[in-house]
C-alpha cells in the first residue's frame, strides 16, 4: 500500500467524518458549510495545501473510484461528493449521530 493510500485510509478509519477538500473549491465549501450548520465534528484535509495532496487524491481514486473533491466519508463509509451529501440532507443528522459526529 502506498504511503498516501495508508494516510488516507488512516484518516478515514480515525475520524467519524472526513472531507477531502481543496481550499478554493466552491463545492467543498458548500459541503463543509452544511456539516457546520448541522454542528458535526469533522476532519477536513485541504489537498491543495499539503505536499502529498496529489498522491492522496490519486489514492482516494483507488479507494472510491471518485477523482473529484470534496470526497466525503461518514462513519468510514464513502458518501461521495457535495451533490451526494446535499441529496442526503434529510438523513444526515441520523448518519452523523450514528458515526459519533454529533
Amino acid at each position: 500500500m502506498s504511503t498516501a493510500k495508508a494516510k488516507a485510509q488512516n484518516l478515514i478509519n480515525d475520524n467519524a467524518v472526513v472531507v477531502f477538500s481543496k481550499s478554493w473549491c466552491p463545492y467543498c465549501k458548500a459541503s463543509k458549510q452544511t456539516l457546520n450548520e448541522l454542528g458535526a465534528k469533522f476532519y477536513a484535509l485541504e489537498l491543495d495545501q499539503i505536499d502529498d495532496g496529489t498522491e492522496i487524491q490519486n489514492a482516494l481514486y483507488e479507494i472510491t473510484q471518485q477523482r473529484s473533491v470534496p470526497n466525503i466519508f461518514i462513519g468510514q463509509k464513502h458518501i461521495g461528493g457535495n451533490s451526494d451529501l446535499q441529496a442526503k440532507k434529510a438523513e444526515l443528522p441520523q448518519l452523523l449521530k450514528a458515526a459519533g459526529a454529533l
